[in-house]
């Protein structure tokens, strides 16, 4: 959430900012700033009446320790008068401030300086590429029909239990997997992430806190007994383990790991873009999270960069880095950076990972601070990254590392798998 203070000072910077979004943000702008001038206005009448108020009380007491009743109840009439005028001014001030709230949950963070300009995934800027694009044999297959001659996934499976987009991994692919999420954590943790394991279902507050709510509504299974939302990415607890805390500035950074399922309510579609393994409702993820003083949150988003790069180096995959344009960057993001992967079978490149920086936005909505050297608050900055989401790393794997004999396993999974090869 952007802070109140700097939309009402900077309302011309805010407005180009979130042009880069392809968003007329004037008239929304205008309305914040307005809604704020009645609240603070609304409020220094309602505590100069509650000031007054105290005041004639402190009054009332020293008449009635002199013995001046008849001047006291004459004042009393008064106090019940500004009560009545103060339980107004309350309730219409926290109307306002109700009404505030909701404007600035729809404004999305501002995009940094160097987010390219750009209203589709096409006009996002690729930034950095590596790898070799393996030569596949003659009648190579994807994943979602490798997956039936090897069975190690059944989505019919999945199907019948629940439905689609919720696979039944079985036998090596179900190794596979879990060898995937050991190696990521024992990656993350190994570079000084500390790991967690959080619950996979969050309150309305955690949603909101780091942004998820209202903007991804829809998209989250939600359980309306009880109020939670299943989780669509280990960001969410992991980052509201810092909700309402002041952290000390010798503290900085904290840097955090968690694998978890995620649950995604994503609109289904037809196409190969879509199938097997690529698209699901269900999927497991391993995430890094940062907290971060704000002077470092960008040195600390290269170095988030270079983790991911690590893995997928390890992995002896060909991917690629996107720095994405305003037009397709997150709601919560003020830089993200996409990895993709080439899949040879599908000849496609699958997103796997989206690092980001997300400044002060989410800190702001979480009330995470931390304690500067001259001890005042300030907000933290908080970061976060997929290393990585599973599926379409899987479909990687197995699409690109595919022979004649069976799919071989990267060796630095070999180790984890317990086996060389899926035949």
């Amino acid at each position: 959430m952007l802070q109140i203070a700097f939309i009402r000072e900077n309302q011309e910077k805010v407005i180009n900012a979130l042009a880069k979004r392809n968003m007329d943000a004037k008239s929304i702008v205008e309305e914040v700033v307005q809604l704020d001038e009645k609240r603070r206005a609304t409020q220094v009448e309602l505590d100069g009446i509650l000031s007054e108020s105290n005041k004639l009380s402190k009054d009332i007491g020293e008449l009635m320790k002199s013995g001046e009743k008849s001047k006291a109840a004459i004042l009393k009439e008064k106090t019940v008068l500004l009560k009545e005028k103060s339980k107004k001014l309350a309730e219409n001030a926290d109307v306002l401030a109700a009404a505030l709230l909701e404007k600035l949950y729809s404004l999305p963070n501002l995009p940094a300086a160097i987010v390219p300009v750009g209203k589709t995934p096409e006009e996002n800027l690729n930034v950095f590429e590596e790898g070799d694009i393996p030569l596949l044999h003659e009648g190579a297959q994807p994943h979602w029909e490798l997956v039936k001659k090897y069975d190690i996934i059944d989505f019919e499976l999945g199907v019948k239990i629940t439905g689609a987009g919720f696979p039944v991994y079985k036998g090596k692919g179900a190794k596979l997997q879990r060898a995937l999420i050991n190696y990521f954590l024992d990656k993350n943790t190994a570079a000084g992430y500390n790991e967690v394991q959080v619950p996979h279902m969050v309150n309305e507050a955690s949603a909101y806190g780091t942004g998820q709510l209202p903007d991804k509504e829809g998209q989250m299974y939600h359980d309306k007994t009880d109020d939670l939302y299943l989780i669509p990415t280990a960001e969410v607890p992991v980052t509201n383990l810092f909700r309402d805390v002041i952290l000390n500035e010798s503290e900085l950074p904290v840097l955090t790991t968690a694998y978890t399922p995620c649950f995604r309510r994503e609109a289904g579609s037809y196409g190969a873009h879509v199938r097997g393994l690529n698209r699901l409702h269900q999927f497991d993820k391993v995430e890094i999270v940062r907290v971060e003083h704000p002077d470092k949150s960008y040195e600390a988003l290269d170095g988030m960069v270079e983790h991911v790069k690590s893995i997928l180096q390890e992995l002896k995959l060909p991917y690629r880095i996107l720095r994405l344009c305003g037009g397709d960057m997150g709601f919560t993001a003020a830089l993200t950076y996409d990895f993709e992967l080439f899949s040879t079978a599908q000849d496609r490149w699958l997103e796997i990972s989206s690092v980001s920086n997300f400044e002060t936005f989410q800190a702001n909505r979480l009330k995470l601070r931390f304690k500067d050297k001259d001890g005042k608050n300030q907000l933290a900055h908080t970061l976060n990254g997929s290393a990585l989401a599973l599926p379409r790393v899987l479909a990687g794997i197995l699409e690109n590392y595919q022979t004649p004999q069976g799919i071989v396993i990267p060796e630095v999974l070999r180790p984890y798998c317990g086996f060389d090869i899926i035949d």
